[in-house]
């Protein structure tokens, strides 16, 4: 079974960087389709990053400024975050297709990731 615990969020002023950090447990490193989603109180979830055993995936607000990776021995995966705007404010949540080997093309990879962390907060202040 997989779980996924989020960390690392907290406020910082526009410009600044943060690092979300999530510990997943259960996941076949062999292949998998592992990623972030954010949600605002106003809107629906959106798909962040995206990354399989061979490539990662972004949506294009965040090209260019955030990066995903994951340590399969630390089993853990990671969100740099750069250069934050106040766009960028929102609960993050670590996810993943339990049932996936690798990560279909957008949109349907963001549609797909449908267990969930419980989220961590990101305020970004301008």
């Amino acid at each position: 079974q997989v779980r996924l615990l989020e960390s690392g969020g907290g406020s910082v002023q526009a410009g600044g960087s943060l690092r979300l950090s999530c510990a997943v447990s259960g996941y076949d490193d062999s292949g998998y389709c592992l990623g972030w989603l954010r949600q605002t109180t106003a809107e629906e979830l959106e798909g962040v990053a995206a990354i399989e055993k061979s490539s990662t995936m972004y949506v294009d607000s965040v090209k260019g400024r955030f990066t995903i990776s994951v340590d399969n021995v630390k089993k853990t995966l990671y969100l740099e975050m750069t250069n934050l705007k106040p766009e960028d404010s929102a609960m993050y949540y670590c996810a993943t297709d339990p049932d996936a080997k690798w990560c279909p093309p957008p949109p349907y990879v963001y549609r797909n990731l449908v267990l969930r962390g419980q989220g961590t907060l990101v305020n970004v202040s301008s």
